[in-house]
């Protein structure tokens, strides 16, 4: 894509679709755009025609409980909303967003038992992608080629094309340990300081990252040093990271509150308690070399407009699911351990972001399992666990077993 085209594209989005220009970053010129999605009612089913503006890697797949047909584009951005969906008999509801760095997801949520089949050709210089989805019969019959059933089961031969699938794509989580050199984050009553915890949990939680095939873990920092908090942030975009974690172990003045917590970005935050933590980790940077500029309120409410809906989308949904597997993996958390406040550190519009306390230092329970090994590994494994989990499905433990005899 030359220079001018590209510049073109990025003023025509800009004008005309601002919710996508966090979408505009240093790989747009590798990614094609969607620039028209239509949905029609057709043959007692649905037909949606995308229009890109080249050809990229497309493949549909039916998802269960509930039943559901997806679609995903590879290096491919929207530039057009999709919420409505015309009268059918068999589509209730879209949702749409990014599940990786360069991934787009469309999944459509059934109302009843449905094929979808997946066509592509090229017209007027744009590629055009077409799914049709259609009665099925609910069987457990295979789909006729080209067709997906959302009401089959992948069989072993399909469960290891997909494994093969997602281990050859390369899966970059970025962790930042929390706070470091002069700023020692959190201390408690006894002297453990929260940038040691957040900096041997980081690390524990890398290298757990590591074992899974195709998996890259890297750090923001690796020793006691200190990194803005706009840096961090920062990192994960040069790695081109599918997700950004960031550990930390606070203190709070409500010394029987304990357990863990999982945070995303939003603009006011969803609780006092919420804020409080918030306004601790970004302060963060009094510590800051002479000369390094903060951000103002007023930067810092514009990124929060220009955060694409996708990737806020991506962050709560992850979220989402951390809890439910910290939780059944027995890890202690607050009541009400999904939260959100506005955390700098998860400013960056287009890596998927989330913070995690891990417990609270100003609690002497927690305070002993945040200083134990045995226990860190326990949740880092929960927390690597549920990472490879979302973004590959199936139960990590067995992908990480089967790919190893392979």
């Amino acid at each position: 894509m030359t220079t001018g085209r590209l510049s073109a594209l990025v003023f025509a989005l800009v004008l005309s679709f601002p919710f996508v220009l966090g979408a505009i970053s240093a790989r747009a010129a590798d990614e094609q755009v969607i620039t028209k999605i239509e949905p029609a009612a057709s043959e007692g089913g649905l037909a949606v025609r995308f229009t890109l503006t080249g050809k990229t890697k497309v493949r549909s797949f039916a998802l269960e409980n509930p039943d559901r047909i997806a679609v995903d584009f590879e290096g491919a951005v929207p530039a057009v909303p999709f919420d409505t969906l015309p009268d059918n008999p068999l589509v209730a509801a879209v949702r749409h967003g990014l599940v990786t760095a360069d991934r787009y997801r469309v999944i459509f949520r059934l109302k009843a038992p449905a094929v979808g089949t997946l066509s592509e050709r090229s017209e007027g210089g744009s590629d055009i992608v077409e799914l049709t989805i259609r009665d099925g019969d609910g069987s457990s019959a295979p789909a006729p080629s080209g067709e997906v059933a959302a009401t089959t089961k992948p069989g072993p031969d399909a469960k290891k094309a997909d494994r093969n699938q997602a281990a050859e794509r390369r899966l970059t989580i970025v962790i930042d340990p929390g706070h470091g050199g002069e700023d020692k984050g959190a201390v408690s009553p006894s002297g453990t300081m929260e940038k040691t915890i957040n900096l041997e949990s980081a690390r524990m939680l890398r290298d757990i990252l590591n074992g899974y095939p195709g998996v890259a873990a890297e750090l923001t920092r690796n020793d006691d040093s200190f990194i803005p908090l706009d840096d961090r942030a920062e990192i994960a975009r040069r790695h081109g990271a599918d997700l950004f974690l960031s550990i930390h172990a606070d203190s709070i003045h409500y010394q029987s509150l304990r357990g863990a917590t999982v945070y995303t970005l939003s603009e006011d935050a969803s609780d006092d308690l919420s804020r409080q933590i918030a306004a601790n980790e970004n302060a963060a940077d009094r510590f800051a070399p002479e000369g390094f500029q903060k951000s103002s309120p007023e930067v810092f409410d514009i990124l929060l407009d220009l955060t694409r809906r996708e990737t806020v989308s991506f962050s709560e949904h992850f979220a989402a699911a951390l809890v439910t597997d910290l939780s059944k993996r027995k890890i202690d958390l607050i009541n009400r351990p999904k939260r959100s406040a506005g955390f700098r550190v998860l400013k960056s519009p287009d890596v998927p972001s989330v913070l995690i306390e891990m417990g609270f230092l100003s609690n002497s329970e927690d305070e002993k399992l945040l200083k134990n090994d045995e226990w860190r590994r326990k949740i880092c494994m929960a927390i690597a666990e549920s990472v490879i989990q979302f973004f590959r499905g199936g139960k990590a433990e067995a992908l990480k077993a089967a790919e190893a005899k392979e």
